[in-house]
């Protein structure tokens, strides 16, 4: 099972992006769905969470800006960001919660991708 992230890119303030994670694999079920985000010098932190009924959260910081969102036939998660300001650049990072066909569960990251945020 892999996790591979696209969308990243370089924006102005108060423009916007939308993240890609496709997830492939011997995959039976995904669970949890989030993106995470580091910025330099800091700790990875939570931006948007879904489970697999739909249900989202977010952090106060990208709350009414960001939109997580998920297409369970693609094994797809992505992530609208808009209103984007410097301090969400960071790397992001796609992660699952993933039961593969022999029914264990494994918690798995992407690679990350680069956002960066000018002002």
């Amino acid at each position: 099972v892999q996790l591979v992230e696209s969308g990243g890119g370089l924006v102005q303030a108060g423009e916007s992006l939308r993240l890609s994670c496709a997830a492939s694999g011997r995959i039976f079920r995904i669970n949890v769905m989030g993106w995470y985000r580091q910025g330099s010098g800091k700790q990875r932190e939570l931006v948007a969470g879904i489970t697999t009924s739909g249900n989202t959260n977010y952090p106060d910081s990208v709350k009414g800006r960001f939109t997580i969102s998920r297409n369970n036939g693609k094994n797809t998660v992505y992530l609208q960001m808009n209103s984007l300001k410097p301090e969400d650049t960071a790397v992001y990072y796609c992660n699952a919660d993933i039961t593969s066909r022999d029914l264990t569960s494994t918690n798995y990251w992407g690679q990350g991708t680069q956002v960066t945020v000018s002002s």
